[in-house]
């Protein structure tokens, strides 16, 4: 065995799914920095392997926990041979995977612009296409929805447009007007797959409509506040993440020729606050962060953007089927949410979460919060609600909303 296999390390950020083939439960393993385009299927007898590649145990010691615990004997050449997949497709962390990563660092660096990833698999490419797709959102809730006057923010869902469509134009219809006069739309967004607390990246967010500058002097002023290293620590995941992507076209198709400035946020898991139940705004990271957003709104005509979803419920995300009664008691969980957001109320926002131990998995609830206490003190209006399935049998939902703050 090579001596980058002899005590393997499982990456931890990997995007990990539950996949049916044949009547079989699969486990498809995808690599959410795209350093390569392979996918691993790993059967699910061998899905409690994975937890035993943490560092510390060499192929011999993986074998016999493997044997002890799930009593399933694997032999040296079939553990062999997955190692070796996992590591070609850099899912190990090891000197492979840290060249490869500091390759594509310096790629995205050197590139124009962050280009638009989502385009043409989430939304049309072709910016006349994907004109004439928001159009019809808009047309089909225009007659429902009015103008809120001065908006200082927003939340705005990350979901897929087929499913979320109806209230991503409902909120930033909402706000149409008032977005002629800004000149800096900060947006924050679930970074999903990265372990840092707030990621920044210098470089700009292009659209199909062109492209959204960066405000490289705030992205100074945060990282002065806050310090390099931990701004920048997970920078390429901006390179494939899609919650702030698909806000901000939203926003590039209300500016067109005229785009402000966008200081793109990617805020990754509160999980360990919600363990620990301390408040997030006493971490350090999030408290400068909330000081130099502050500061900045001082000094800018801005608008913050959380680019998050609510709810992640029923089987396809690891719960049980949601009936009818289960969907009627999400929309009464999420009330109570949407109405400690409008009250201006973070702490009741996130102490709401904690209760349950996120049962209901807000993947929104970083942006939310720190959008709040960035703006604070301020209220709410809800201007749009949805639930959205999330599988073929209608057992698994994903609710969004949208949300003007004043």
């Amino acid at each position: 065995m090579t001596a980058k296999l002899i005590k393997p390390k499982l990456r931890s950020s990997l995007d990990i799914q539950p996949v049916l083939q044949n009547d079989e439960v699969y486990l498809l393993l995808r690599d959410p920095l795209f350093l390569s385009t392979s996918q691993l299927v790993v059967p699910k007898i061998y899905a409690p392997l994975l937890g035993l590649l943490d560092g510390s145990l060499d192929a011999v010691a993986i074998r016999a926990s493997y044997a002890m615990r799930f009593q399933q004997w694997i032999t040296p050449d079939t553990l062999q041979d997955f190692l070796e997949k996992l590591d070609q497709a850099y899912l190990l962390e090891n000197e492979q995977f840290f060249a490869a990563r500091d390759t594509a660092l310096a790629e995205y660096h050197a590139a124009v612009n962050r280009p638009p990833d989502s385009a043409g698999k989430t939304y049309p490419s072709d910016p006349d296409d994907l004109r004439k797709l928001i159009d019809g959102y808009i047309q089909n809730v225009s007659s429902q929805i009015g103008s809120v006057e001065s908006p200082i923010g927003i939340v705005s869902p990350h979901i897929d447009y087929a499913r979320g469509g109806r209230v991503y134009a409902q909120v930033w219809q909402s706000i149409a007007p008032a977005l002629e006069d800004i000149d800096l739309v900060i947006i924050v967004g679930t970074d999903h797959y990265g372990e840092a607390r707030i990621t920044l990246t210098r470089q700009d967010y292009a659209t199909p409509f062109g492209v959204l500058p960066t405000a490289q002097d705030v992205v100074a002023d945060i990282v002065a506040a806050v310090g390099p290293d931990t701004v920048f620590e997970g920078e390429l995941y901006h390179r494939g993440e899609h919650s702030i992507e698909l806000a901000a076209v939203w926003l590039h198709y209300f500016r067109q020729e005229n785009p402000p400035e966008m200081l793109p946020i990617l805020c990754g898991s509160f999980q360990d606050h919600l363990i620990t139940g301390e408040i997030p705004k006493k971490d350090p990271v999030y408290e400068s962060l909330i000081e130099s957003l502050k500061s900045t709104l001082k000094k800018r005509k801005a608008l913050i953007v959380a680019a998050g979803d609510l709810a992640h419920i029923g089987p396809a995300f690891g719960g049980a089927p949601i009936d009818e009664n289960g969907k009627q008691e999400l929309k009464r969980i999420d009330d109570e949410l949407i109405n400690h957001v409008c009250a201006g109320d973070a702490t009741g926002f996130f102490a709401s979460i904690r209760e349950v131990n996120d049962r209901n998995n807000v993947c929104g609830l970083g942006p939310i919060y720190l959008t709040m206490q960035a703006l604070q003190p301020s209220r709410g209006i809800s201007v749009g609600y949805e639930q959205c399935r999330a599988d073929e049998d209608g057992t698994s939902w994903v609710s969004i909303c949208g949300i003007v703050f004043q």
